[in-house]
């Protein structure tokens, strides 16, 4: 395809010379070299399109026709090519993501309006999905992924990481008392989030010291939403991530319990790329934006250690 190319090159620019030599000036190429390839078209083609003689060279009536068909196709190629290349340094057409539906909401979603309006000749499709999507096969730009990457041959970024506490509402604590420790949470009604990597235990930390507990208590659910509705209603107490439970602890809807004490496991974020070393302009400044934004957010206190 790439010989086919250099071919109609070459035909189409001394065609357009005159000569070979005229040719060879525009390419920058020997003009032997730009003669083989336009014999090699001829042949190819089984036809003549240039008459040479020592002088000059001049179209048949085979080669007008062709001219005219090859510049155009040739027209075609390259303003493609200048379209094409804008993709790389331009941000613009349909961007198309999949998200984490409850992180997606709660920490992304507040960044896209003013993503769209810096930049307004994106069109953001977002997709909020707690499956794990196939990025190449389902044709997605960017994906963002809460915990562990098991695909080494995708590209992309660390936003960070999070880790989870303990909450419960203050009319819960204010009926069965607050826990002094993490063995007095056994007292308690402790709310099970079936998604976290230390299910079916609490696993705590406090600087140096640790606590492995069982949590007992009426609900157990793979949903934080439907958890988080839960203790905010008084039902007990939940170890849920800090950027899902930082505002209800703001406007005092929720209290911390035993603050000292975080989820041992530390929980990270990325946003993953197609294989390739080529990133589309859109994806780029959508990634960028991401990370800036959530660096200043007052929910998202990313780790990136």
């Amino acid at each position: 395809m790439f010989e086919d190319f250099d071919d109609l090159t070459a035909f189409v620019c001394v065609a357009e010379a005159g000569s070979f030599t005229g040719a060879s000036d525009r390419l920058g190429r020997d003009a032997s070299v730009i003669s083989r390839r336009v014999s090699h078209l001829e042949k190819s083609l089984g036809v003549r399109l240039l008459v040479r003689t020592t002088r000059s060279v001049t179209l048949t009536e085979a080669g007008t026709y062709f001219l005219q068909r090859t510049r155009a196709a040739l027209d075609e190629i390259g303003a493609a090519s200048r379209e094409v290349g804008d993709f790389a340094t331009t941000p613009q057409g349909v961007l198309r993501v999949s998200l984490p539906v409850t992180f997606g909401r709660e920490v992304i979603a507040p960044v896209i309006p003013d993503f769209l309006k810096a930049y307004p000749d994106i069109r953001l499709d977002a997709h909020f999905l707690d499956r794990r999507v196939d990025i190449v096969a389902e044709g997605f730009d960017a994906v963002v992924r809460v915990g562990i990457i098991r695909d080494s041959s995708l590209t992309g970024r660390k936003l960070g990481s999070f880790r989870s506490q303990l909450v419960a509402s203050p009319g819960y604590l204010k009926e069965h008392g607050i826990p002094s420790g993490p063995e007095e949470l056994e007292q308690h009604a402790c709310l099970g989030f079936t998604s976290h990597p230390d299910w079916p235990h609490w696993v705590l930390e406090n600087g140096q010291e640790r606590a492995q507990i069982t949590p007992t208590g009426p609900l157990t659910t793979n949903t934080s939403e439907a958890l988080m509705m839960a203790v905010r209603q008084g039902t007990g107490i939940a170890l849920l991530p800090d950027w899902m439970v930082k505002p209800a602890l703001d406007d005092g809807a929720l209290e911390s319990v035993l603050p000292r004490w975080l989820s041992a496991a530390e929980v990270s974020v990325y946003v993953l790329m197609p294989p390739g070393a080529l990133v589309p302009a859109k994806t780029r400044v959508f990634i960028d934006t991401i990370c800036s934004q959530l660096a200043l957010s007052g929910t998202w206190h990313a780790r990136k250690a």
